[in-house]
C-alpha cells in the first residue's frame, strides 16, 4: 500500500478502493428489541426473485472530501441474465469516477478473476490516468469499501422488501446517505489502519 501512496502523491491522484457486494430479497439478520420471551419475526414474501449487485469506490485524497461512487445492476432471475459485473461494467465505473474526481486514479482492488482478466488489463493499459494496485489475497480488512457494505447491511437488517425494485430504491437511498457523510467515509478508512499521509 505504501507504493500506492507514493504513486498517488507523485501524480496528485485519488486513491480509490473498489469492492463489490450483493443483496437478495431475503433481509440480512440484525439485532432488534422485543418483549421478553417473544422473538420478533418479520414476514418475508416468498414471491419473486432478484438480486441487486453493487460495485463501489471509496475515494480519498489529502485535502479533499472523501467520495463514494457506485453502480448497481439489478438481476431479475431471467434466463441467460448475467449475475455479476463484467469488465465493461467495471471500466464504465472507473471512467465515471475519473470524470467526477477530475484527476488521475490509483485503484486498489482484489484479485477477482474479472479484475485480472486479459480484457481488463488491456482496458486499464489504454487509460494513462489509471494505476492499479492489487490487495493481498484474503485482506478485506485493508479495504474501506468493505466497511461501506457492512454499514449498508446493518441499515437494512430485518427490513422486508416488496420486490427487487423496492430493494434497489432502499439500497440507493442508504448509499446516498453515506455519500453525504464524509466523516463516515473517513472512519471507514481509519478502521483499516491505513493513512493517506505518506510519512507513516
Amino acid at each position: 500500500m505504501a507504493g500506492g501512496k507514493t504513486v498517488a502523491a507523485q501524480r496528485q491522484a485519488w486513491i480509490c478502493f473498489e469492492d463489490e457486494a450483493g443483496q437478495t430479497l431475503r433481509p440480512p439478520k440484525a439485532r432488534t428489541w422485543g418483549r421478553r420471551g417473544h422473538t420478533p419475526q418479520i414476514p418475508v414474501s416468498g414471491k419473486g426473485s432478484g438480486r441487486v449487485s453493487i460495485a463501489g469506490l471509496a475515494c480519498y485524497k489529502p485535502g479533499q472530501r472523501p467520495r463514494l461512487i457506485y453502480r448497481t445492476i439489478t438481476h431479475r432471475g431471467r434466463k441467460n441474465e448475467r449475475r455479476s459485473f463484467g469488465e465493461r461494467d467495471y471500466i464504465s465505473l472507473l471512467d465515471a469516477a475519473h470524470q467526477q474526481l477530475g484527476g488521475p486514479i490509483v485503484l486498489v482492488w482484489d484479485n477477482l478473476n474479472t479484475h485480472i482478466s486479459a480484457a481488463m488489463r488491456q482496458m486499464i493499459a489504454a487509460r494513462d490516468w489509471l494505476n492499479v494496485i492489487r490487495l493481498p489475497a484474503y485482506a478485506p480488512d485493508l479495504n474501506p469499501t468493505e466497511q461501506v457494505w457492512s454499514h449498508l447491511k446493518r441499515s437494512i437488517g430485518n427490513l422486508a422488501v416488496h420486490g427487487v425494485d423496492h430493494l434497489l430504491t432502499i439500497i440507493r437511498n442508504r448509499l446516498k446517505r453515506i455519500q453525504y457523510r464524509p466523516d463516515l467515509l473517513d472512519g471507514f478508512l481509519t478502521h483499516t489502519g491505513l493513512t493517506l499521509d505518506d510519512s507513516t
